[in-house]
């Protein structure tokens, strides 16, 4: 009999992106977002995002040409990260707004676009003092 292995996904290790163009993608998160550019092959292009690699590809279907799913980056300041970002030319959807007051911190989140219109937000813990 063999032992049972305990199933169970708690690591991300890779998120995909799907955009329209390439180049203008890459610009966008390497330069206005300041992302850490990892290595670009044909219609892909690599980032680190805190140990999780973040590809933007070129969809290989139209079945696979939809928005992304909402990625919620974490920042320590969302004004002073939504002031920067905007100065930069973001557009923003939603401005940093109170979402949910916890026990020991509220947190706050303001929304965005890419250049691919694929939505995106920051996220921010504050710590109540």
């Amino acid at each position: 009999m063999q032992p049972q292995t305990k199933l169970g996904l708690n690591t991300i290790g890779q998120i995909a992106v799907p955009v329209k163009d390439l180049e203008r993608a890459t610009a966008f998160y390497r330069d206005t977002l300041g992302m850490q550019f990892l290595f670009q092959v044909p219609n892909m292009a690599f980032f680190d995002c805190g140990g999780v690699r973040l590809l933007l590809g070129l969809p290989e279907s139209p079945e696979e040409a939809h928005p992304a799913s909402i990625i919620y980056y974490k920042v320590a300041d969302i004004q002073a990260h939504f002031e920067a970002y905007k100065a930069r030319g973001m557009i923003f959807v939603a401005e940093p707004h109170l979402v949910a007051e916890m026990q020991d911190h509220d947190l706050w989140m303001a929304f965005c676009e890419d250049s691919e219109a694929n939505t995106l937000a920051l996220m921010s813990e504050v710590p109540k003092s």
